[in-house]
């Protein structure tokens, strides 16, 4: 998927929602283990209920790996579902990958020719030459880790580095040299919704990026502040919801449940996408 199609569809559903499948098998409505399949099934449910209402599914790939290879099994089973029934949908596999440039590349692999995720997540810790062999992917997407929501985001990322130039935090370093990779017009960045405040530091450095925002509803983010200080001219957001959502019951009505919580998310979003833009 190239970015102005997932703008496209952002101005044409006016919403920037984000629904993470991150299924864990002591939540989900009981009937569902009965099933040969009960990810699946679940995942299957919850898409159906909200595929209108958002513009991307982010599994967090743990939550799969979790159970082996039935676990795996589902995740291919929910991307194939989501890629041949909704193909407009952005993709997102939250894997936290990152390694030397050889291994880099089977995960590149693994994530954009075998299961067709249009992005994963990846942690830029090793540096250019442990990104740069996903960015390698045409109209694929590298979403890096920037500024997270976690409490432990304080422990380096903020920290302050010196170089040549002024010292800065780190995660602004991070920022600014990742913007002279090869295909970086392909990266996107994850910033926690939990870190409102710093939405406008990081506009001055990724001004065009579109921004993974976690974080909002059961973390604490709010919607409002993000938008604030994170829109650019092409919306630039992706706000992610998983709990809040996939997990508002956990009855046989589960998948109705979860569509009323999406679509309080995507009115609160047709609301600000109305006041600051004219679609």
């Amino acid at each position: 998927m190239t970015t102005q199609q997932l703008i496209d569809q952002i101005k044409r559903k006016k919403s920037f929602l984000t629904i993470g499948l991150d299924v864990d098998l002591s939540k989900i409505p009981t009937h569902l283990l009965e099933l040969e399949d009960p990810i699946f099934e679940f995942n299957k449910g919850i898409i159906d209920a909200t595929y209108d209402l958002c513009v991307s599914y982010k599994p967090n790939t743990a939550f799969y790996e979790a159970y082996g290879i039935k676990g795996w099994i589902s995740l291919q089973k929910t991307i194939n579902y989501i890629n041949e029934k909704y193909p407009e949908l952005f993709t997102i596999a939250d894997a936290k990958r990152g390694d030397i440039g050889n291994t880099s590349s089977m995960y590149a692999k693994a994530f954009f020719e075998d299961l067709n995720f249009d992005s994963v997540t990846v942690a830029p810790y090793m540096g250019k030459d442990s990104v740069e062999p996903f960015l390698a992917f045409k109209n694929k997407h590298t979403i890096m880790l920037a500024l997270t929501s976690n409490e432990g985001a304080f422990d380096f990322q903020t920290l302050t580095v010196s170089d040549d130039s002024q010292p800065k935090e780190l995660y602004k370093k991070v920022l600014e040299v990742s913007k002279s990779w090869k295909n970086s017009e392909n990266l996107m960045y994850v910033v926690g919704a939990t870190k409102a405040e710093y939405f406008t530091e990081i506009r001055k450095i990724v001004p065009d990026s579109f921004l993974l925002v976690p974080g909002v509803g059961a973390q604490g983010g709010s919607l409002s502040e993000v938008c604030k200080y994170g829109l650019n001219k092409n919306v630039g957001l992706l706000i992610n919801s998983s709990r809040g959502i996939i997990y508002a019951s956990n009855g046989l009505d589960y998948a109705e449940k979860a569509r009323v919580e999406a679509l309080k998310m995507q009115q609160e979003m047709e609301d600000i996408l109305n006041s600051n833009f004219t679609f």
